[in-house]
């Protein structure tokens, strides 16, 4: 992910990111790879309503993804991956980390 100081950047990057669901799929990602059926193991949500939010993140470049058959693998985006931690994301403009984050189950 490019570094950029463009106010209009890092606020589109932190609207992403102001759902409580997309947090936590992108928590469970940060742990490894995933497909749909796992992520939704954990979370429990309508499968469509998953799916939007992967296209969310996806779009947003914190995703990406990849075929395994018939399947798809999500995983965080390698340029969203922070340097420092495993349990970060570069944003581009700033990092967050989701360390000490309470678990949402």
């Amino acid at each position: 992910m490019k570094k950029t100081a463009d106010p209009s950047f890092c606020a589109d990057k932190m609207k992403v990111l102001s759902d409580v669901t997309r947090l936590s799929v992108l928590e469970e990602l940060l742990q490894g790879p995933k497909h749909v059926a796992e992520i939704n193991a954990v979370l429990k949500l309508e499968q469509s309503l998953l799916s939007h939010h992967l296209q969310v993140l996806r779009r947003s470049g914190l995703v990406k993804t990849t075929r395994d058959g018939k399947a798809v693998l999500y995983e965080i985006a390698p340029e969203a991956r922070a340097a420092t931690s495993g349990k970060a994301l570069n944003l581009g403009c700033c990092q967050i980390s989701f360390v000490g984050l309470p678990k949402k189950r």
